[in-house]
């Protein structure tokens, strides 16, 4: 009798370890597997979406916010750890960026915090941001602040290059734009040098430099210029005194009012959102009122010029939902995904708001640029910023500003799931799916460590 307990206890041990192994070897339940090493978004506490059509900044929510979430764990017990830092959704997804070891992030602040204790600030009254956050994630379960310095005034972009030593901060015009359109910070040990300013070829004072992005593999700056607007590219060198930028292959004209440029990971390609937002195109005070939104390709180097340089043409163009402010590739290259806002700035109240926000998917050709629209996913969510796939290109991570529901407090990271069809072979589903990790409201950057 005793040998038989002794066997049936062995048993049953080694069925709770083989359960055990099973259970670490998946982040989620049968059918979700999201892979990666981190999450880290931004949250800017400070206003309502609405804010953007009638300028009330609303009640605050909490504070801003760096929001890091680890992805080694089973799904259901992911939560996003935080710590405070200034930051501001006034612009382009772009004020966040992490060093692609994952050690160190950076935050910029477009625009300052809100005075504590007033209720009756207007978003015109908040200060011009100056403040540059750098977050120690060696520790994801308890970043830390590294440095905080004050660097020139409405920073609108920040990017690092691919081995993490540069960092390059762009200026809205009607900060230190006009003098100071480009910064370019060494990092070393999480900590920022004194600012570099190199001139920018051919560049036109009082533009403005929306968007800047650092190739995969190489010192080569995208330069997104929001006013003509064009896409160009620099080489950045450092020789140690100094930071020179010299150009890259001709400009390209691109579309109204772009937002962010992605390089496809094999380098091949420049990926560009347009919002068509604005008066210039939809007349004045009808801002949320635009034409639907466009994704361009381009093919970098697709040609030589008789001297050397390389020729980049636009290859293709694709039309996405309202408003795609947020702009991914997946890892493998086959697919594009924007965030649209659609109508969902407007307060609840509002006539005008219609209760959904949307997700456009595309496919890529990422050796020549080629584009194919697959379809728009709408969504119960509000100003989604940005959406990152995971490593196996099968899942996305989509930040939600906050909710419909007033009574509902906070913003959260909502989990997708790309499906592609066994017994369709051309049909593929954007699914959202029943994950989702709360946030600080105001969630709007975010990027994934691999």
């Amino acid at each position: 009798m005793k040998l038989v307990n002794l066997m049936n206890c062995a048993a049953w041990l080694l069925f709770a370890a083989a359960f055990a192994v099973v259970g670490q070897e998946s982040a989620a339940a049968p059918g979700f597997d999201f892979k990666g090493r981190l999450l880290v978004s931004v949250s800017d506490a400070d206003m309502v979406p609405s804010a953007y059509i009638d300028g009330n900044l609303g009640a605050v929510d909490g504070a801003d916010a760096l929001s890091v979430i680890r992805l080694d764990r089973p799904l259901r017990e992911l939560k996003a750890i935080e710590i405070p830092a200034s930051n501001s959704v006034t612009g382009p997804p772009s004020s966040l960026a992490v060093t692609p070891n994952g050690k160190y992030a950076v935050v910029i602040e477009t625009l300052g915090q809100r005075t504590a204790g007033r209720s009756d600030q207007k978003l015109k009254d908040l200060p011009l941001g100056r403040t540059i956050t750098v977050v120690d994630l060696s520790n994801p379960d308890r970043p830390r602040v590294s440095q905080q310095i004050e660097g020139f005034r409405q920073p609108i972009a920040v990017a690092i290059n691919y081995n993490g030593t540069l960092v390059a901060v762009s200026y809205r015009p009607g900060g230190d734009g006009k003098t100071t359109p480009l910064a370019v910070y060494r990092l070393q040990n999480g900590k920022l040098s004194a600012p570099l300013v190199p001139q920018i070829p051919g560049w036109t004072a009082g533009d403005s430099l929306s968007h800047v992005e650092f190739h995969p593999t190489e010192n080569i700056l995208a330069l997104v210029n929001e006013t003509k607007p064009t896409l160009s590219f620099v080489r950045v060198s450092d020789n140690g005194s100094g930071i020179t930028l010299a150009p890259w292959g001709n400009t390209i004209q691109i579309e109204f009012n772009p937002f962010q440029m992605r390089f496809t990971p094999n380098g091949r390609c420049a990926i560009i959102n347009s919002a068509y937002t604005g008066a210039a195109i939809t007349g004045p005070g009808s801002y949320f009122f635009s034409p639907r939104g466009s994704v361009q390709s381009i093919r970098l180097a697709a040609d030589t010029a008789a001297d050397g340089t390389p020729i980049h043409r636009m290859i293709a163009r694709a039309s996405t939902g309202f408003i795609p402010e947020g702009l991914n590739i997946s890892p493998d290259g086959r697919w594009i995904v924007t965030t649209n806002l659609e109508n969902s700035t407007f307060a609840p109240n509002d006539p005008r708001q219609e209760f959904f926000s949307s997700l456009t998917l595309l496919r890529l050709d990422s050796e020549n640029g080629f584009l194919n629209r697959v379809g728009d996913f709408a969504f119960d969510g509000v100003l989604p910023e940005t959406a990152v796939f995971d490593n196996s290109s099968r899942y996305l991570a989509v930040t939600n500003f906050t909710d419909f529901d007033q009574q509902q407090k906070g913003g959260s990271i909502d989990f997708w799931r790309l499906v592609e069809s066994r017994t369709e072979p051309q049909r593929v589903e954007l699914v959202k799916t029943n994950y989702s990790v709360p946030v600080t409201r105001g969630v709007h950057t975010m990027k994934i460590v691999r």
